[in-house]
Parts: C-alpha cells; structure tokens; sequence
C-alpha cells in the first residue's frame, strides 16, 4: 500500500499578483515621483498639457527601465537578502525583466523625440546615469555620482522639452540638484545599510559608516535648502511658489532628521520623504522665477 503524497511545488502566481510584480519591478514610488515633477516643471515652463503628459509618460518609462535592469543585477543577491522582490518571488522572470528594460527606454526615447534631439540627447543622458549604477557603481564609492548628474538632468529634461531651451536660473539650479542628488544617494545607502553589509555590498553608507554617512548627507541636504530659499530672492522669486518652496525646504530638513538612526523602515520612508522634498522644491523653485 502507498502513501500518497502531495505536491511540494508552490502554487503559480495569478495574473494579478504577476502584474503587481512587473509594477514593483518598475520601482513605482521614484518612477511615478520623476514622472510627476516632470510634468509638473513642463507645465511651469508653459509646455501645454499634452506636452507635459507626453514627456511625464516618457520619464516613466525611462525610470521603469532603470528599475527593471536594477532588479534583474540583484536578482542573485536579492534570492538571499530580499527574496520578496520581483524576481526571487517568482512574479516575473528575467526575460520578462529585460524586456520591460528595453521597451521602457525605447518607449521613452520614442516619446522624448517630438521635442526634439536635444530633448532625446538628455533622456539618454539620463537613462545612462541610472544604467551606470545599475551596472557598475553600485556598491562602489562612486554610487553617488550617478545620483549627483542624474537629478539635475530631470528639469532640465522637462524644460527643454517643454520649450527648446534653458533659462538663466538654472546655472543656479543644475548645481543645486547636482548636490540634492549626491544626498539622496547617501540616504538611500543609509536605508539598507545592514542589508548591505550582510551581503557584502560596500556602498557609500557602508564605507563611510552610518554615523558619518548621515553628518555629511544632512550637511549636503541643509545646503540644498539653504541656497534654493536664499537665491529666491535676488533671482526674483514671486507668489505663492516662493511660500511652497520654503515649506518643501523645511519639509527636506525634517526628513533629514528622520533619516538619523532608527529602523531601517524608517530610514527609507525618510528617504522617500526627502526624494517627494526635492522634486517640490525644485517645481516650486522654478515656479516662482516664471509665474507671476
């Protein structure tokens, strides 16, 4: 007489839970943040709504595919360390994750070219940035570089997109985000910083440890705020803009703070909070300077 016995393979994912993995395979929350400031600095810049949704899509598109080549790098290590993720969890495969990968930047390239070469030129520029961490400076000390060129290319993106060229302001701006982007990359080293040495991962908030790493991350972030209220007001700086970009400033410094010590959930909500911190100020920053 035999036993029966049952079935040791794990039930196939549904449709819907695949589907919740492509959309976490996209990282959404930065995906859908760059999307947004992007066509809110298009609408700032006078491009039109249709503009601004056709350039916010293509953001989305390039970040989704940042994302996706992120995860599909990590799949590995991510098995050990955060075996929830897309891949490890079996919701999509690494095939799938490549494709998402090059239809997403074709998508985006497709959807930055009406406005024009220069546009399509800064989107690859952009999309490189991201690849460049992906592939090669993660975990190095260099994982903030493509942070600190990055950030700043994202209005940048938008405006020219939206108007064929760049005004005066942001030879203050550019600089600014360059350093927003160098503590953002801080902070997020700082919300995995055990995850990261578990597994081996020698990324800037490991290296420096995180005491200092935090010191010279809210150092990088108090100067962010303090030049982008300061410079308002020689630029110009006018209506109720001015007002939201001092709240987003004191909203960046809060997060700083929450990003000291704590869980390591805490610290990435704060880093989202930073990340949500600077995409407002820089629209209302170059809402003020435009809009009467």
């Amino acid at each position: 007489m035999t036993a029966s016995r049952g079935s040791s393979r794990p039930a196939a994912p549904t449709a819907l839970a695949r589907l919740g993995g492509v959309i976490r395979l996209a990282h959404p929350f930065p995906t859908l943040l760059n999307g947004s400031i992007t066509a809110a600095v298009c609408l700032v810049a006078g491009g039109g709504g249709a503009v601004a949704l056709r350039l916010g899509l293509a953001m989305i598109a390039l970040q989704a595919s940042i994302g996706s080549v992120n995860d599909v790098v990590d799949a590995a290590r991510d098995a050990g360390h955060k075996p929830g993720k897309p891949i490890p969890a079996g919701l999509v495969g690494p095939s799938a994750a490549r494709f998402v990968a090059v239809a997403g930047l074709l998508l985006g390239i497709g959807l930055s070219a009406p406005s024009g070469a220069a546009t399509v030129a800064v989107a690859i520029a952009g999309a490189s940035c991201g690849y460049a961490y992906d592939l090669r400076l993660k975990g190095t000390a260099l994982s903030w570089a493509p942070f600190a060129i990055g950030v700043p290319l994202l209005p940048v993106y938008a405006w020219l997109g939206a108007t064929g060229g760049l005004p005066a302001s942001f030879a203050v701006l550019v600089p600014v985000a360059g350093i927003a982007g160098a503590g953002l990359a801080i902070a997020n080293g700082l919300a995995d910083v055990e995850r990261d040495r578990e597994a081996g991962v020698a990324s800037v908030a490991v290296r420096l440890g995180p005491a200092v790493a935090w010191r010279i991350h809210a150092i990088l972030q108090a100067t962010v705020a303090g030049i982008a209220t300061v410079a308002l007001g020689p630029l110009g700086g006018r209506g109720a803009a001015v007002i939201v970009a001092w709240v987003a400033a004191l909203g960046l410094l809060v997060a700083v703070m929450a990003a000291r010590g704590g869980s390591p959930a805490r610290r990435e909500r704060a880093w989202e909070a930073e990340a949500l911190a600077i995409g407002s100020l820089a629209a209302a920053w170059v809402a003020a300077l435009t809009v009467g």
